[in-house]
């Protein structure tokens, strides 16, 4: 069978990586992919959300079954267009996918069906959202509520950052127009966990849990970015923690999502905060979660393709699937100033001894080379039995590839493992 791929970073690098060990896929296809991608896969030159182009070669080289990983071209209805020609999908249809592309929508849903989320308000008019400033409670939290390549959320230390966020999202449009309608929610305190999930609409299966380390810097200080380092499983999801998700807002969501005629298939990914009033649903996003998957899918100890097809076919019952008894790293190196503003077109090289899996998200094929093309440019992921091995051995790996402008966080994991000392 010929399978098909849509996107182009480390994401869709770990999830073709993981298919490649199916032998019953003849050939796998990356659109666009990027010059890391083509190692494992053919490239081919039609972007992500180019939807029209996606199922006309789709329809032309046979493709038997969709893959799409990212957020925008779920959203604008890939799985729906391509569905209807015949082509077998994992990734949620565009009324499910809402979920993600609307925060108001996802707000509104959890209040609706009780699912524990921060309490919030709705803005569409940026005179009431100034105006309920005024006396709203700080820190808070303020959120675009469309698609803004995970940046569109701004935590605001005082009344005053909480203003200039709302003029910024709402009047200067730095989100464009993911930001004509805001939520502004409370601060919640506690550790961050994220839980991607295969879901067929029926049945849930949550993954191995992991931490991402969003901020730039170390000590987690910088510029939110799209996240610099993963480690998998988060210590600070326990069993029982797991067991009240689970009963509380994993299933609670895929009934909502029925009940809406909504359902969802996929891989949907839960961004939880275990507050002092048990676990919260920050976010939900509509795949896999991007460096999340980095970590998960190397522990994943079931075929991924067969997880896949049992989910489009809504058969994941079925199936017993299973994770490794180890931990997992991910490092991100990135290029210097990136989120904001940095050079690319370095040459990327490997030591020979390099062992680590290597998850490419920026870079591209020149006369035969690999060069940087983005902001962050790849993942370095090990595991082993224990986290603090797993994480020292990612770094050994980091200072076997070399490139020019070169950055990365020496802490990733850090937080995990004194999380794990006091339990």
């Amino acid at each position: 069978m010929k399978v098909m791929v849509v996107g182009g970073g480390g994401r869709e690098h770990a999830i073709i990586k993981k298919l490649k060990e199916n032998k019953t896929i003849e050939k796998i296809y990356a659109l666009p992919g990027n010059g890391g991608i083509a190692a494992d896969a053919e490239c081919v030159n039609i972007g992500a959300t180019d939807i029209e182009g996606i199922v006309k070669f789709a329809s032309e080289n046979e493709i038997g079954f969709a893959v799409v990983a990212p957020d925008d071209p779920l959203v604008l209805g890939a799985v729906d267009e391509l569905s209807k020609i015949g082509v077998k999908c994992f990734g949620p249809e565009k009324k499910a996918a809402i979920i993600e592309g609307s925060k108001v929508f996802s707000k509104n849903l959890m209040k609706k069906y009780g699912i524990p989320t921060a309490r919030y308000e709705v803005f569409s008019d940026m005179g009431a959202a100034l105006a309920y400033l005024e006396t709203a409670p700080v820190p808070t939290v303020i959120k675009a509520d469309g698609l803004a390549l995970g940046k569109g959320v701004i935590i605001a230390e005082t009344r005053e950052q909480a203003k200039q966020a709302v003029k910024s999202m709402m009047e200067d449009k730095v989100f464009g127009e993911s930001g004509s309608n805001i939520v502004i929610e409370e601060f919640l305190t506690g550790p961050e966990v994220s839980v991607l999930s295969f879901t067929d609409g029926k049945t849930v299966v949550p993954m191995v849990s992991s931490m991402d380390h969003k901020r730039a810097m170390d000590n987690d200080t910088g510029l939110n970015t799209g996240g610099m380092g993963t480690v998998a499983p988060n210590p600070c999801y326990t069993e029982e923690v797991a067991k009240e998700c689970m009963e509380k807002i994993f299933l609670p969501t895929i009934d909502a999502m029925n009940k809406e005629n909504r359902t969802f298939k996929g891989c949907l990914y839960f961004g939880l905060m275990i507050t002092p009033g048990g676990p919260k649903v920050i976010e939900y996003n509509c795949r896999f979660g991007d460096p999340e998957t980095q970590v998960v899918l190397p522990l994943l100890k079931t075929d991924l393709f067969t997880v896949m097809n049992a989910v489009a076919d809504e058969k994941l019952d079925t199936l017993n699937i299973e994770f490794k008894d180890e931990k997992a790293c991910c490092v991100v190196m990135a290029s210097e100033g990136y989120p904001v503003k940095y050079e690319k077109g370095y040459e990327i090289t490997f030591d020979d001894d390099l062992t680590g899996e290597v998850f490419v998200a920026g870079a591209v094929l020149k006369d035969n080379k690999l060069l940087t093309s983005g902001g962050r440019v790849l993942g370095v992921t090990c595991t082993a039995e224990t986290l603090e091995k797993a994480v020292e051995n990612s770094y050994k790996e980091v200072k076997k590839i070399h490139f020019g402008n070169a950055y990365y966080r020496h802490d990733i994991g850090m937080r995990a493992l004194k999380a794990g000392e006091q339990k």
